[in-house]
């Protein structure tokens, strides 16, 4: 399912030596992750920040683990959500080894009766959907999202459901923050 949809296209800038700018690489990321268990899900890992904010820092999104950015950072990640299973214990199977896998980092603790998804990150996380369209799953209740449309979740306890039988991009760009208070 995930080759139903175009790989992610990576333009990165510079400056040379004269303080001009140039193309300086454009290609794929070099920090694509899968899931064996979860055949379509295709996480693309495009660009992080660490907590200085310097426009210059070397590239390091290869290196990068989990689901949050770095300390006082941000990451950039576009993810491919492939149709949900109809079969909830299928589902359950794919979503614990997606926290398992890639996101340990996660607060991955659904109750019974939950969503399997339902996970919770100190991040403030702007979601943009590319194609297709996603459930986004609050504790009490839940929307529809369609291309076009954002979503800033704001390190509450959420899942992502793809129910439309076709394949979904949504672009993510996840900042580092700390509960008010």
């Amino acid at each position: 399912m995930a080759d139903d949809m175009q790989p992610i296209r990576r333009v990165l800038t510079a400056d040379d030596a004269q303080g001009r700018s140039f193309i300086a690489e454009d290609g794929a990321s070099p920090a694509v992750r899968l899931v064996p268990e979860r055949p379509g899900y295709r996480v693309t890992n495009v660009w992080r920040t660490a907590g200085d904010g310097a426009v210059d820092a070397p590239d390091s999104i290869a290196q990068h683990q989990g689901v949050s950015p770095p300390r006082g950072g941000t990451v950039l990640r576009i993810i491919d959500f492939p149709p949900e299973p109809s079969d909830p214990k299928e589902l359950e199977r794919m979503l614990q080894a997606t926290f398992g896998a890639i996101y340990r980092d996660a607060q991955h603790k659904p109750k019974p009766g939950e969503h399997p998804g339902m996970h919770r990150t100190d991040t403030v996380d702007y979601a943009l959907m590319l194609e297709g369209e996603l459930v986004a799953i609050m504790d009490t209740q839940e929307t529809v999202l369609r291309a076009g449309d954002v979503l800033i979740q704001r390190g509450t306890n959420h899942a992502w459901a793809n129910r439309s039988g076709r394949p979904a991009r949504v672009a993510f760009v996840l900042v580092d923050a700390r509960r008010g208070g």
